[in-house]
């Protein structure tokens, strides 16, 4: 490949004779000057030329530029070089494409006449240089400002400084890609203009030049008086409010009981409090009674059953055939007493990822009989476990991200030694750790690559020593930036509705955190607890922060990122079905369970396809590491299937349901109403609740043929409306 550039007296006179002013400027090159004209237009976007195999119309380009050569490559070696024309630069397909002086599918990419376009032009008529002698390496950009604050509708100028190993620098702001993490809060220019929005908070700028990133952080006060704030119960709640202080957004006051401990039994036990365990609360005159709630669902078998239901979904716990029963039933109790007998996390993840033997005798090996290939094992490992989505830098360097190819198969090189042998059971594997050297080849240089953590450099594993331990162990290392923050990260937008960091799953430095030192203190109380994920769990619901009413102020009703009230978030498929249950009690069987197993202790997949209702409310199909499989949002087929399916009448009419049961009650009409409203939203009713819901219960009723029904048919039928109606609330739909 030619590495200098091919000038001569005639080009240089050519270039005279088109119009451009011949100095003696800096000598272009490929890398510095062609390549971001190329991202920056779009050129070598998936989209476009960088289409995975083909390109388009056969000229292919590598993602975002992260292959120089390559690129270099087939803009003037191949296409039989049609795509250059030295003699005449400005007929150069490159140009004419370009502009779209010939049809081009892509559009109009560049303007002639424009600097870029005399760029172009240049650089062809010197001999399509790829590099100058000795030229220097782009070491970083710079972001200025590297902070701001902005007031809500205003706008920021970024500029970006290309920094270079011979201490030189230029400003390459017209060539630098920008994009804000969060298009609702702020909006970037091609030009690195930033416009923030009319949501308070903070966003981030992501800067992208010649494979190197940078981001500006913007802070968006709403500027409103935060006159008081409620009690600081621990460091969650110093970091929350101080933050809301600085960006003037008043948090809404903490919530009452009611509200408390329905929250924290659907976060904590996935299930609505008990008629007993509402009255109780509600009656207790105790200061500390909501410490002890959380502690009795902590200590609960539902705290297990909810959470093992959400881990062994992410970890792939999928029934495919018949025999995967025994595997799926031993993984899921597994994970379930784990939870129960409050394994430490980094334990949890040493006995799947470092498992050997048969599912019979040590059932974390059953995630070994889901993801069988090394890649998927890293991709999968690095997502759940580290929060960094490894995916793209299998085949190029990540977009958004350091990561290199390389450090994908230094990764990948942790499972190269996972021996399987087929045991006398169907579809079952004995998985050991084969004897060898762990390594994995580069997919593209073909070099043989050992094990490394992330950023981590190569480990010299002994062939007879397991490198899934040496992965482990590198992760649970209290001084990695990763493992303990994806965590707690993910446990935050379980209880919070959204992460620190979103998505959840994708750490990143141009993805920060809406609150950094809360989150770095929270990765550090959690690797300080030795990784106990029921202190978690208990730090978070203990702070005021969590505790704080769903009903905005007038000031916070904006606030989507910064936590100044709960964000209500609607109940998952498998614990509103338990709800209804509850709340009309009715019950739903399912095969193979014991009678009563109630939807959260499920465990796999098969279930969804054999239940319409878990089906249309989006339960997922545990085919993916990433939280999004499953369906949080609304949809029309949600509200017809609990306004008019045959399974949710069923449960409003079981025999010895709630309307039956409180039909046959001997006490007031106004004391059935508040059983019933204690039950749907542990709350009693207000008094046009109470007037209203009677005043429906005393209407007279008539059978399909005009009969008047007797006054009990008549009562339950009341009931069973009631019912209807209150399960078809958002109050009853949402955890608020």
């Amino acid at each position: 490949m030619p590495k200098k550039a091919l000038t001569s007296t005639w080009m240089i006179a050519m270039l005279a004779g088109t119009g451009f002013a011949v100095e003696s400027s800096r000598p272009l090159s490929f890398t510095h000057d062609i390549q971001p004209i190329l991202t920056k237009a779009g050129c070598n976007a998936g989209v476009c030329h960088a289409k995975a195999i083909t390109g388009q119309r056969g000229f292919r380009l590598s993602v975002l530029g992260f292959e120089p050569e390559e690129d270099y490559e087939a803009i003037v070696k191949q296409g039989k070089g049609r795509r250059v024309f030295p003699p005449a630069p400005e007929e150069s397909l490159l140009i004419t494409k370009g502009a779209a002086i010939v049809p081009h599918t892509g559009g109009k990419k560049l303007e002639p006449g424009s600097e870029d376009y005399k760029t172009l032009v240049r650089w062809i008529a010197e001999g399509m240089p790829y590099a100058q002698k000795n030229e220097p390496k782009l070491n970083d950009i710079v972001v200025e400002p590297a902070r701001a604050t902005l007031k809500v509708k205003t706008m920021q100028q970024l500029k970006v400084t290309a920094r270079y190993s011979d201490g030189s620098s230029r400003d390459v702001t017209k060539h630098a890609l920008f994009e804000a993490n969060d298009r609702a809060m702020a909006e970037a220019s091609e030009q690195g203009l930033v416009k923030t929005l009319d949501i308070p908070g903070n966003v981030a700028v992501m800067v992208r030049f010649g494979g190197k990133v940078s981001v500006c952080s913007v802070s968006v006060p709403l500027g409103a008086p935060v006159d008081s704030l409620p009690p600081v119960k621990n460091f969650i709640d110093q970091h929350v409010f101080a933050n809301l202080k600085q960006i003037g957004v008043p948090p809404s006051p903490i919530c009452d009981d009611s509200s408390f401990l329905r929250r924290i039994s659907l976060d904590i036990g996935g299930r609505l409090p008990t008629d007993e365990e509402t009255k109780a609360f509600l009656a207790s005159k105790e200061p500390d009674k909501r410490d002890r709630a959380i502690e009795a669902l902590l200590n609960s078998p539902d705290y297990a059953d909810y959470f093992a239901n959400k881990w062994t979904s992410l970890l792939k716990n999928q029934r495919t055939e018949a025999a995967d029963i025994t595997a799926n039933f031993a993984f899921h109790a597994w994970m379930r007493d784990s939870l129960l007998a409050n394994t430490k996390y980094d334990q949890i993840v040493r006995q799947i990822l470092a498992s050997t033997g048969t599912i019979v005798s040590n059932p974390p090996v059953a995630w070994y009989k889901r993801v069988k290939e090394p890649n998927v094992q890293l991709e999968d490992v690095a997502q759940l476990f580290l929060g960094v989505r490894m995916q793209c830098a299998q085949c190029h360097h990540h977009p958004f991200e350091r990561w290199t190819q390389a450090e994908y198969y230094h990764l990948a090189a942790f499972f190269s030694q996972i021996g399987r042998k087929p045991t006398a059971i169907a579809g079952e594997d004995l998985i050991f750790h084969k004897r060898g050297t762990a390594q994995t080849e580069h997919r593209k240089t073909r070099v043989m690559l050992k094990p490394a953590g992330l950023g981590e450099p190569e480990m010299d594993i002994a062939p007879d020593d397991d490198p899934r331990l040496a992965l482990v162990d590198w992760m649970s290392k209290k001084d990695n930036p990763f493992f303990a923050k994806s965590l707690v990260n993910r446990y935050w937008k379980h209880f919070f509705k959204r992460g620190l960091v979103e998505p959840e799953d994708d750490l990143r430095d141009t993805n920060p955190p809406t609150n950094p030192d809360l989150f770095e203190a929270l990765a550090k109380s959690f690797t300080d607890s030795g990784y106990d994920l029921k202190s978690l769990v208990r730090t978070i619901t203990q702070s005021h922060t969590y505790q704080l009413s769903s009903t905005p102020n007038e000031h916070n009703a904006v606030d989507r990122q910064a936590f100044s009230h709960f964000y209500p978030k609607r109940m998952t498929a498998e614990v509103l079905l338990d709800s209804i249950d509850m709340v009309t009690g009715s019950k739903t069987d399912f095969a193979d369970l014991p009678p009563g197993t109630r939807a959260i202790s499920l465990p796999d997949n098969s279930y969804t396809r054999a239940s319409p209702f878990l089906k249309v409310f989006g339960r997922p199909d545990n085919t993916s590491v990433c939280e999004c499989e499953r369906v949080s949002s609304a949809s029309l087929a949600q509200s017809l299937h609990l306004m008019n399916a045959a399974d949710v009448k069923a449960k409003l009419t079981a025999a010895g349901g709630r309307a039956e049961m409180l039909t046959k009650a001997e006490m007031s009409e106004p004391k059935r109403i508040r059983e019933l409203y204690l039950a749907a939203f542990s709350r009693e009713p207000a008094a046009d609740e109470i007037r209203i819901a009677e005043t429906h219960l005393l209407k007279p009723r008539t059978d399909a043929t005009g009969k008047p029904l007797d006054s009990q048919r008549a009562k339950r039928n009341g009931y069973e409306d009631l019912l209807w109606a209150l399960l078809n609330t958002k109050e009853f739909l949402y955890n608020h």
